[in-house]
């Protein structure tokens, strides 16, 4: 199974995500995001658009190889797009 975890602004349409899909292989079987993002418009329908499930995937206190001050802030962990 191949999970698409995507990370994005809430300006992201869903135009952005599928171009940004498109860029890392494009080939999915479930996309996943933040719990905070999961209903975001524009990745519901992305995965409307595709016919993909959703899975909400919690990211506080997974390490990552940059840390944002912002998104630590936030989401308790140092990226979320990483």
């Amino acid at each position: 199974m191949r999970v698409a975890g995507l990370g994005f602004r809430s300006a992201a349409t869903v135009d952005d995500l599928l171009a940004a899909l498109r860029l890392a292989g494009g080939a999915a079987d479930v996309l996943a995001t933040d719990p905070a993002k999961s209903a975001a418009p524009a990745f519901t329908a992305l995965a409307a658009r595709l016919n993909l499930p959703v899975r909400a995937v919690t990211v506080a206190g997974q390490p990552t190889p940059t840390t944002s001050p912002r998104v630590l802030a936030r989401f308790a962990t140092g990226s979320v797009a990483e």
